[in-house]
Parts: structure tokens; sequence; C-alpha cells
């Protein structure tokens, strides 16, 4: 086991928190629930993911560059963390057929997990070193998926006991992963501490919005970020795409009567399982071999998966394309994360992690968005993954023009 310290491990704790939101909200009981509420239309979710992530994308520049002065950050973390796990808390009290709430819930669940790790991840520069990046980044994915089988297994037992029919088995689980979301939330909130940062000044909103034009006109001027937000902006959209679609994308492809849906949600709870390795060796691995070729290895293995998944029948399958997603879906994320935190000045991270959120989550919208398109109109929904498959290829195109970083030859102002 990787050694950290103190301030590592509570900024890694938060990666368990939140990650049960991921597993339950984004991926697995919520797009079931909202099946159930929709009369089985759950290829509809796309398209309040899509809007979600618009409301995010919005958002974040503007709240990075607020929160880049000295004393912000911890505020704005703990605002949305706070809308977060309270929103996710919500969705339990929502009348039967109401789905229209339900969204509504849905999207503030969303803007809460997606804003407060806007600040997550530029806590990073302030709690490891440029040498220590990949693998506490790895960590902190590779142990939240782990630490969320936790409460989504106690929330699948309670599903499972109740009835995959009921309600009232969803809602419990909605609570569960709430309240986990806020207990593991507390070691961040105590421990961790901005570093870096722009000195306090009067009007800090007005010059926050001065601070983000400018960086607007220049953002080109750092050449070596600015290129990577892109190739960043092609491949995490099928990333994200996959996390949110995998189980509408399942049940209506297989349907209702080939598809046990405890036995669905138990194999993304296996996935979990085995994303745990893969995303520390991804860490250990990048720190090896460089974090860029790691990055490309995550972008091959979900081109194949993309292409599998057009072919599934059954739900062997299906843990046949977990397994392979599972596989690079930490990694990618997480050295993702640790080589724009190279790319980047310090004391700017929150403005330039802002746009990285930005580049992430208007990706975020296009491919749900494609994929509920293709289903409606096509009647296929098969066809719809095939969608997302030239933004990985373009993706990787562009990553194979980005410098390796292995020995830090890239200057930030590059």
């Amino acid at each position: 086991m990787a050694k950290f310290n103190k301030t590592e491990w509570s900024w890694i704790l938060y990666d368990c928190g939140n990650s049960a939101y991921s597993m339950a909200i984004t991926t697995a009981l919520l797009p079931v629930y909202f099946g159930m509420f929709k009369g089985g239309e759950g290829m509809d979710l796309g398209y309040f993911n899509s809007l979600a992530s618009m409301l995010v994308a919005i958002l974040s520049p503007i709240l990075g560059t607020i929160a880049d002065y000295r004393g912000y950050k911890k505020r704005f973390f703990t605002v949305f963390f706070v809308l977060g796990t309270i929103a996710t808390a919500s969705l339990a009290i929502v009348p039967y057929g109401m789905w229209q709430m339900l969204v509504a819930f849905y999207v503030l669940t969303v803007i809460g997990f997606s804003g407060a790790n806007i600040f997550y991840d530029s806590f990073l520069v302030d709690v490891a070193t440029e040498e220590r990046m990949d693998r506490v980044s790895a960590n902190g994915f590779a142990y939240g998926y782990i630490a969320s089988v936790i409460p989504f297994g106690i929330s699948l037992a309670v599903v499972y006991l109740l009835g995959m029919g009921e309600f009232i088995g969803y809602q419990i689980g909605f609570v569960i992963t709430a309240l986990w979301w806020a207990v593991l939330t507390i070691p961040m909130l105590k421990n961790v501490h901005q570093v870096y940062g722009v000195e306090p000044e009067p009007n800090p909103i007005g010059n926050s919005f001065k601070r983000l034009g400018t960086t607007l006109r220049n953002i080109r001027g750092h050449k070596t970020a600015f290129t990577f937000l892109i190739a960043y902006f092609l491949y995490i959209d099928g990333v994200d795409t996959i996390i949110k679609m995998v189980v509408p994308y399942a049940q209506t492809v297989l349907g209702g009567e080939s598809l046990d849906t405890f036995l669905l949600l138990g194999i993304l709870l296996v996935i979990q399982i085995i994303a745990f390795p893969f995303a520390i060796l991804y860490g250990y691995l990048g720190n090896k071999y460089g974090t860029r070729r790691m990055i490309l290895v995550g972008i091959l293995t979900y081109i194949v998966a993309v292409c599998f998944a057009y072919f599934i029948n059954s739900v062997s399958q299906i843990f046949i394309l977990g397994a392979l997603i599972g596989s690079a879906q930490g990694g990618i994320q997480a050295l993702s994360r640790s080589y724009f935190a190279r790319l980047i000045p310090k004391e700017n991270s929150n403005e330039f992690f802002g746009f990285y959120n930005i580049f992430g989550k208007f990706a975020a919208i296009l491919g749900p968005l494609i994929m509920a398109l293709v289903t409606d109109l096509t009647g296929n929904a098969r066809l719809s993954i095939f969608g997302i498959l030239p933004l990985f290829i373009l993706g990787l195109v562009v990553m194979l023009k980005l410098p390796s970083m292995e020995s830090q030859e890239v200057n930030i102002s590059e």
C-alpha cells in the first residue's frame, strides 16, 4: 500500500465519499429508478444529463476564477458539496409519478457533485508535489471505486430484499449514498487547505471576471495545456457518456425479458472491484512509463469497448464490457487530472481547472444527447453507441501530439 500523509489521505477519502454518488446516482440506481418513473423510457435520461452538464459547464470557469483567491476555495467546495448531498437525499422524497420533480433534484445533484469536483480536483496542487501527483490522483480514484462498493452493496441488498420493483428500496439507497458521501468528506473539510492562490483584493468578483477574460484571451499562449484540453474534450465525452448511459443502454438493447436488473446491478458492483487495482496500476505505470502513454492505452481500451458494446446480447457479455470499461475508467480520469495539473500555474489552479471542467462538461453534453437522439430517430439503441466512437479516435490523434512529461520538460507557459 502506498504511503500517504494525513493531507493526502483526507483528499483521497473525499473520492471514496463522492464515488458512492457516481455509482448509485450517475450509473446504477437512479437510471433504473428513473426508468420506473418514466414507464421504461430510460434513454430519455440522456437529455437531462446533457442539461445538467450544460449548467455546470457555464458555471465552472466563473466559479474557478473567483475561488483562486486565497480562502475562497474551501468555501466554494463546501457550498457545492452540501448542495449535492442534500439534493441526493431529497431524491428519496419525490412522490411517485412526478418525474419532473425527480429530474429537478437530479440536476441539482449533478451541479453539487460536479461543482464540488472543480475545487476538489484543483486541491491536487495543494496536497501533492508534481512527483506524487500521478500516484495520489490514481489512488483517489482507486480507493473511491473500492469504497463505493460498501454503500452500493448495502443499497443493492436493500433493493433486493424489498423488491426490485418497489420504490422504497431505491429511496433508502439514495439516503445511504448521501450519508456516506457526507461522512467521508469530514476529513477533507478538516485537513485539506488551500496553499496556492491569488492574494485577495478589493471587488474580488469584478476582478475575477477581468482575470477570466484575460485568461480566455491568452489561453492559447499556454499551448500544451490548450492542446490537451482539446484532446480531453474529445475522449472524456465518451468516458462520461458510457458511465452515465451504460444501464439505460443495456436495458434497452437487451430488453426487460432478457435482462435481470438485479444481476446487472450486481455486475456493476463487481466492476467497481475490478476498477480498484487497475486505477492503482495506471498510477504506477504512468509514473514509470509516462502519463501520456497510459492515457493513450486508456483511450484504445475504450475504442475496443465501444465496438464490443454494439454486439452484446447477454448479461455475461455486459460483464466482459464492464471489465473492459473498469480496467481503464479510473486510470484515464486520474492521469488526465494529474497530467493537466502539471501544465498549469498553481496559483491559478481553480481558474484552469474551471476550464478543465468546462471542456469536460460540454463534452458530456454531446455524448448522452447523441445516444438519446440516435435511439429516437432510428429506433435502434445499438447504433447510438457508435456516435461516440469518432470522439475517442480524434482524442487519440490529438493526444499523440502532446509531450510525454516524463522528464518534466514542458514549461507551463508553452
